[in-house]
């Protein structure tokens, strides 16, 4: 083995151009993949104490894309660059186990996510008892699942190779003309874990849709109201089916040029086609985070508050930073804010405070004239024909996120 992996040399072949292009939109995916997933996992962290159990696979969802990301699309640009495979026969090893392994978790995890999205919906009395430990168990069961398709060929079950247009690695799709263990290897990875999957996925949401729109009136009289298909769940469905159609459509041409390979003449298959379908496979990393950070509410509200946070913090640094030299905040962006702000019945605040910079001098009334003033948001409740308002800091800390 070490001195196959010594003398292991993959060359090109496409054109250095199609090459050089590869390399250009693989390094643009990356980027985009590390930023997106990236936010997307700080976002779900910070918020991680009110994440619904079927945000769990949103979640696993981001690790298996960004796993990919780092895994792959290191190795993946210097070869294209360079136009030829830049590393041994071992990391090519590494590099294929590591494409099947989270591509089949990114698959296993969608068809998941579609039937516990089908158990709550079309299922509520069993659906609504779906909790954290049921997730778990699920994320587990998705990468166990995918754990055993890609160890096989490592184990002698099929047989990882390099891909047909050479400057990467993936399963040997020319093995099964050769031996009967990987012919049925191919068959069953193509069986279970792609025609299974998106026949899974396809039924739940079709079941999905029929239960929405053909039982609406139906399931609104008979059920209580705990147990109504909320708007909430009716997102959660929405952004699901376009994640799935969007990893769907990235990952199907490359198995339609992979079945061509495997149950047909490999020779007849351009090495172009590969290419242009594993590349367009490796862009589904960018389908998650793009869906979920600007269609959903939830991850949008708590991503700005975040970005609020961190900008109200560099503010207090410079305000802090300005007052030990004048006493007073020379931020001139901010000196409207600071100076007429309003309050709610339109007339001026006169607390000298920035609502976006903490001036510690305003906050100990530099001005003789006015009286310290901290200002607080309110909330107005209303329960049965009164209401009361009280301050946002007195509410509990779930109806302050949901007020905020």
């Amino acid at each position: 083995m070490g001195n196959a992996s010594e003398t292991f040399l993959l060359v090109s072949r496409i054109s250095k151009d199609n090459d050089f292009f590869m390399g250009t939109l693989y390094t643009i995916f990356g980027v985009l993949s590390v930023l997106g997933n990236g936010i997307l996992l700080f976002v779900a962290y910070r918020k991680k104490s009110s994440l619904k159990p079927a945000e769990f696979f949103v979640v696993n969802l981001a690790i298996s894309d960004l796993s990919m990301t780092i895994a792959l699309f290191p190795l993946a640009i210097p070869s294209a660059y360079a136009h030829m495979w830049l590393f041994n026969k071992t990391t090519c090893m590494v590099y294929a186990f590591c494409g099947v392994l989270f591509g089949l978790c990114s698959l296993t995890n969608l068809t998941v996510l579609s039937c516990v999205c089908w158990l709550k919906v079309c299922c509520p009395n069993h659906g609504n008892k779906f909790s954290y430990c049921h997730a778990c168990l699920l994320v587990a069961g998705v990468w166990c699942y995918a754990g055993v398709f890609a160890v096989g060929p490592l184990s002698g079950w099929g047989e990882y190779g390099a891909e047909p247009y050479g400057t990467a690695c993936c399963i040997n799709w020319h093995a099964p003309s050769q031996n009967s263990a990987a012919m049925s290897y191919i068959i069953c990875l193509f069986f279970f874990c792609y025609i299974v999957p998106c026949t899974v996925i396809f039924l739940s949401y079709t079941f999905i849709l029929l239960t929405v729109r053909g039982s609406r009136q139906a399931v609104q009289q008979h059920m209580s109201p705990q147990n109504k298909i909320t708007n909430a769940h009716a997102l959660i469905i929405k952004l699901s089916v376009a994640v799935c159609i969007g990893f769907l459509t990235a990952w199907s041409p490359y198995a339609i040029v992979s079945m061509w390979a495997a149950f047909g003449n490999p020779r007849t298959v351009p090495p172009m086609a590969f290419a242009l379908a594993a590349m367009f496979a490796k862009s589904s990393t960018l389908y998650n985070p793009i869906v979920y950070l600007v269609f959903k509410p939830n991850f949008r509200k708590f991503l700005c508050r975040d970005v609020a946070q961190c900008r109200s913090t560099i503010c207090g640094c410079l305000c802090q930073h300005s007052s030990t030299q004048k006493g007073t905040c020379r931020q001139s962006h901010l000196k409207e804010d600071c100076n007429s702000t309003r309050l709610s019945n339109g007339l001026p605040e006169n607390h000298g405070t920035c609502r976006h910079c903490p001036c510690p001098e305003a906050a100990t009334g530099t001005r003789g004239n006015v009286t310290d003033y901290s200002p607080q948001q309110t909330a107005r409740i209303l329960k049965g024909s009164q209401h009361s308002e009280v301050a946002v800091s007195q509410l509990s800390n779930e109806m302050q996120s949901d007020f905020l």
